[in-house]
């Protein structure tokens, strides 16, 4: 469990759809609700997942008081997932070296319903701030996972100042699409994955916040 949990707001949205047909999230609808600034462009464009009969799509949006520049150099370390990722116990690159391509062998902590996951990046774009990985192997039930993951800049609408000083806040987008293993349903399945989520980006925002802070701090002193 995290320590001082962070306060920004976390939004969960489950998507529904039980068609084989290129299915539009509807992430960039709740991302306007949210934030001041017109939904960009590339929330539509890489949230869209095709779904399956036999799949579920959901996507979580938090908004961390961190610079994107400083949650984006935790995030992109697809060689690092463990930074922030508390159910992640080590990772090994196993082919590639950071680049589109990348294979990775990731090994979770015990208690959870599986041992070890491979996983591919699919995207890493530095400039528009988009990483996406899938799951291509392991002893797990995640079968066909895929996540995207885009930061945003925002400015702060809240009443607080951010750690940062200046109001410069980042809006996380994660959304994944995954197979409904056997015996399962889609909510016991969306249930499980949003569960991991959702830890992992409170994670995140916690870690970007600390770094911002003590950035701060120490701008300050000098």
């Amino acid at each position: 469990m995290l320590s001082n949990p962070p306060k920004p707001s976390l939004l969960l949205h489950r998507i529904n759809a039980t068609t084989n047909t290129n299915t539009t999230t509807p992430c960039q609808d709740e991302f306007q609700k949210r934030t001041p600034q017109a939904c960009p462009d590339i929330v539509s464009r890489f949230h869209a997942h095709p779904v399956g009969p036999k799949q579920c799509c959901s996507a979580v949006i938090q908004e961390i008081d961190a610079p994107v520049s400083t949650v984006w150099s935790v995030l992109r370390r697809f060689d690092n997932p463990q930074a922030y990722k508390h159910f992640v116990k080590s990772c090994h690159v196993i082919v590639g070296n950071g680049d589109v391509g990348t294979l990775r062998e990731v090994h979770v902590v015990s208690g959870l319903p599986a041992g070890r996951s491979t996983e591919r990046l699919e995207i890493l774009d530095d400039e528009s701030h988009v990483i996406s990985f899938s799951v291509v192997g392991g002893d797990h039930r995640l079968a066909n996972y895929r996540s995207v993951t885009t930061l945003h800049h925002s400015s702060s609408t809240s009443s607080s100042p951010s750690p940062a000083g200046n109001g410069d806040r980042t809006v996380v987008v994660e959304s994944y699409v995954v197979d409904i293993p056997p015996g399962n349903t889609k909510d016991d399945t969306c249930v499980f994955v949003d569960t991991i989520v959702r830890c992992n980006l409170q994670s995140l925002a916690q870690i970007a916040e600390n770094v911002t802070r003590r950035n701060t701090n120490k701008s300050l002193s000098q």
